[in-house]
């Protein structure tokens, strides 16, 4: 079994070992190359202040990189007895290089290394959820452009209301995702922060440049106070999965809607058998169990949300081994965000409205409030004209829902649903997304082969 970083002669006790360290190693394997840039760059900290040699920093930068290499091609892994990335990395970096190896953890704490290695991950990852959920949004905006006028009763209380289209359904939900974005932009924001150099919450009493390092690995500026750099631990995690908790209401209560609207009973819309399972004892049975599953995971995110909040309340200030349970959710959210938004596009993408079931489901009552404003129209106040038609509504004329879409022309209805606008956020956003990605990979190739400032 490896020796731990903290070894000081004794055996930890296995069943306290493996409580400690449960599936955490699990996790640990998707932050190897955020460890491996991190300690490049912590490494350049080091050599620049003269606790490096230029020699010891290009056979530790050497050797991180080969790791890199080894962990994408599957040959480099962290195991339970490892105890950590960290660990692993470090009993690597000594077999390889010998005293640098034993050097490089000279100014760090596995507290801000762990830190590091979730906000460089969640930069690395980032731009892939974002991809997902603009897939999906553009998948509404593409049903909302092609059925903007296309007849659907608007709901309130679960009974028919208004007079309504697919557009205007289709484009709330694509205006919610876009909502939810600019929330996750501000989490990415608070993120965007470098905590090397806090060490174990209270700095080292060495000459570092964290600001260095910072720009090293891309941040926008280190994170200043070194015991808050600790604290906001699990904050800064809940602040994404925060914002990814408002996606997944919204997928959620998009899946409900389509579960409702394909039933036989609604039969607004219809979706091919291959995206249906079957029943064991039904042979007539074709069932949406994806859109069942996207609703159910509605609330799995936010009981992700709820365990990280849970394990900081009442937390004392510094490191706590509590915050090991906060690493779980935070990468499971990223992940499930990603995978609920490509299963919503792809249904999304094969909803066929039938415009039949739509206008049958159109009938005289729907337009009462249009009937009331008809009367409004010819100098009747709204209260008489709305008392009149409902103490009357058999003598509702019957109107043709087309006709009575075309007269909606202010923002946000079916006549201006303002979908260019919503176009060109996507577009913005996709650029902003692949801006994110390219930063990420241009500043991990720098730091694995390329030039480092203020070293070479």
């Amino acid at each position: 079994m490896a020796t731990k970083l903290w070894d000081k002669g004794y055996d930890l006790n296995p069943e306290i070992e493996a409580f400690e360290v449960g599936d955490d190693v699990v996790y640990d394997n998707r932050l190897i190359l955020a460890d491996v840039l991190g300690s490049i760059a912590h490494a350049a900290g080091l050599t620049k202040v003269g606790l490096l040699t230029r020699d010891e920093f290009a056979a530790l930068r050497s050797a991180l990189a080969a790791i890199a290499e080894e962990a994408a091609a599957g040959t480099f892994r962290v195991e339970p007895g490892d105890e950590d990335v960290h660990t692993k990395i470090e009993h690597a970096l000594t077999a390889r290089t010998g005293e640098p190896g034993k050097k490089i953890h000279t100014a760090r704490s596995r507290n801000d290394q762990v830190i590091v290695d979730l906000r460089l991950f969640l930069k690395q990852e980032a731009p892939r959820v974002e991809r997902a959920i603009l897939d999906c949004a553009d998948a509404l905006l593409a049903l909302a452009e092609r059925h903007r006028l296309t007849p659907m009763p608007g709901y309130t209380h679960m009974q028919r209301a208004m007079i309504s289209s697919v557009g205007v359904w289709a484009g709330a939900y694509l205006e919610a995702l876009l909502d939810d974005l600019k929330l996750l932009d501000a989490a990415l924001d608070l993120n965007d922060q470098c905590p090397l150099g806090s060490a174990a919450s209270y700095g080292v009493p060495l000459p570092i440049d964290r600001r260095y390092v910072s720009d090293l690995l891309g941040f926008r500026a280190p994170q200043r106070n070194v015991l808050y750099a600790q604290n906001a631990r699990g904050k800064f995690e809940a602040a994404v999965v925060q914002a990814l908790s408002q996606v997944m209401l919204d997928l959620s209560k998009l899946a409900q809607d389509i579960l409702l609207f394909t039933t036989a009973e609604f039969g607004f819309f219809t979706i091919g058998a291959e995206f249906t399972t079957g029943s064991s004892i039904m042979p007539q049975k074709k069932n949406l169990g994806a859109m069942e599953m996207l609703r159910a995971k509605g609330s799995v995110m936010l009981a992700y949300q709820q365990q990280i909040m849970t394990v900081l309340a009442g937390l004392p200030s510094g490191y706590n081994m509590d915050y090991q349970e906060t690493k779980r959710p935070f990468i499971d959210a990223l992940d499930l965000t990603a995978r609920a938004a490509r299963v919503a596009a792809l249904t999304v993408r094969n909803l066929e409205p039938n415009e039949q079931a739509l206008l049958a489901a159109c009938t005289p009552d729907l337009f009462a409030t249009d009937a009331a404003y008809e009367l409004v129209a010819e100098g009747v106040p709204f209260r008489d004209a709305y008392r009149r038609v409902g103490t009357a509504l058999e003598t509702v004329p019957p109107m043709d829902p087309h006709e009575q879409l075309a007269k909606r022309t202010h923002l946000g209805t079916a006549g201006d649903l303002g979908l260019e606008e919503s176009a060109r956020q996507i577009a913005a956003r996709r650029e902003r997304a692949a801006a994110r990605a390219a930063a990420f990979e241009a500043m991990a190739e720098r730091l694995l082969a390329g030039p480092i400032p203020g070293l070479d």
